[in-house]
């Protein structure tokens, strides 16, 4: 489980950095983005990652490991959004934006150690295709809850599901660094 974690942490580190420097070009713009915005985007970004599982003519030169970076930030840009609301204009420096994605990282990572605690590492079994379609079902279910007004009966809310999105992201980039 120590390789995991800091497999994780190198993975991290690399999102985390390209987030810095994208808050650096931008700002946080993002902040004015409602949540099913940014599962749209997700959505997206796993979409294309199929696509390129499945196709074998590619027409763009990205890979998947870009688009799993990009659905592990925006995962963490919806984190926040659901913890401090939508804006209509962006209100965080660089510095607040990050410590707000060092925090949902650290919420993230301990579950996905305590999960990992209990499955085992099954997902080092898994091929990086079913974990694609795993963030995609994730996805699918958030638009219900979305459409739900955010309402569940018995199901894990939203967060649940965009931390388990990130999860699944961070073990495919490392099955695809391993291989």
């Amino acid at each position: 489980m120590q390789d995991t974690s800091k497999q994780y942490d190198a993975v991290i580190a690399k999102c985390r950095a390209l987030f810095v420097n994208k808050m650096s070009d931008y700002g946080s713009a993002w902040r004015i983005l409602r949540l099913p915005s940014l599962t749209d985007q997700i959505f997206i970004k796993a979409q294309r990652i199929r696509g390129l599982q499945q196709n074998a003519v590619r027409k763009v030169d990205e890979g998947e490991v870009s688009e799993f970076m990009g659905i592990i930030n925006y995962c963490i840009m919806a984190l926040v959004q659901l913890e401090k609301g939508v804006v209509e204009q962006p209100d965080l420096n660089t510095e607040e934006a990050t410590a707000l994605y060092d925090d949902n990282i650290a919420i993230t990572k301990q579950l996905m150690l305590d999960k990992n605690h209990d499955y085992g590492e099954a997902w080092r079994d898994m091929r990086v295709s079913s974990l694609t379609d795993l963030i995609l079902q994730k996805l699918l279910r958030v638009k219900q809850i979305e459409d739900n007004a955010g309402k569940t009966i018995v199901s894990e809310g939203i967060d649940a599901n965009y931390q388990d999105m990130i999860n699944y992201s961070v073990f495919a980039m490392i099955h695809l660094g391993e291989g």
